[in-house]
């Protein structure tokens, strides 16, 4: 039988322990907000954001701009925030509009302050275990050591390259002495690799047409769903959970299961950000 891995579980721990620790503070932390542009989704994942900060005692501040936001504009906001003693950490909230570079703006963000852990100094500082880390990645292994599901040794498949999931993920389950396989899409025979793994993440997402089915997997194996689509007006993940069902021997459920997870270890993060900048 499939154990679901409920994401709230884990969710509810780690607020818990983030609201015992901002408990302790003479002065609770505050995270700084910068949305660019009236995207639906992102605009939903900032609320979201601002009410996990409500339900632990951190400070949230939002700061908005409009779409046709010049780039140096942005640029010297995250500048200044960076200066304030007062805002503990920073999300850009992605993706940002295509006048924009990705890649000017997550350096702009102090390392110190890099909520999202994509400063490329972050980045690199996942070799030697990491800091600041990015939040699904760390969600993953959240769940992971929640349920007390062995990844020393194990083999883990992650379908996703990208440098806020996949390559992250690899290196925090590579510290965890998990043997890594990447895939993406330019693998081949992407079903005899997957179902080699013990642990499978698939973090594909916003392609309803890609399914990871029974057949693909393994008896026994853990699978992380990470995917995130809109199929016939509902939510779904890259897993057939219905096929997989009795093959797998744990499985995340989507919604519900690496979400709040996620939202969490932002929060997660903040304390995190908070230490460091204590030295």
């Amino acid at each position: 039988m499939t154990s679901i891995l409920s994401g709230r579980e884990v969710a509810r721990a780690i607020r818990k322990e983030v609201k015992q620790q901002v408990m302790l503070l003479e002065k609770p932390p505050t995270l700084a907000i910068i949305l660019v542009g009236e995207d639906e989704a992102s605009q939903i994942y900032v609320k979201m954001k601002h009410r996990a900060c409500r339900k632990v005692g951190i400070n949230a501040k939002e700061y908005r701009f409009p779409v046709n936001t010049h780039q140096d504009t942005l640029v010297a906001k995250i500048r200044e925030l960076n200066q304030n003693p007062e805002i503990t950490g920073i999300i850009v909230q992605l993706p940002l509009p295509s006048t924009i570079s990705t890649f000017t703006v997550i350096e702009s963000v102090s390392p110190l302050k890099d909520i999202d852990g994509l400063h490329p100094l972050n980045q690199g500082r996942l070799l030697s275990g990491g800091f600041l880390v990015p939040c699904t990645p760390l969600a993953v292994v959240r769940i992971l050591d929640f349920y007390e599901i062995p990844i020393a040794g194990k083999h883990a498949v992650i379908i996703n390259r990208t440098r806020l999931v996949g390559r992250p993920l690899t290196q925090l389950l590579l510290n965890k002495d998990a043997t890594v396989t990447i895939c993406h899409s330019k693998t081949q025979n992407l079903s005899e690799i997957t179902r080699q793994a013990d642990i499978l993440v698939s973090a594909v997402g916003r392609r309803p047409k890609f399914t990871i089915t029974g057949d693909m997997i393994k008896d026994g194996a853990t699978i992380i769903d990470v995917g995130l689509s809109r199929l016939d007006g509902k939510v779904v993940g890259d897993v057939d959970s219905g096929s997989v069902e009795g093959r797998a021997s744990h499985l995340t459920p989507v919604p519900r299961g690496v979400g709040p997870v996620t939202v969490a270890t932002v929060l997660q993060n903040v304390l995190t950000a908070m230490k460091l900048q204590r030295g």
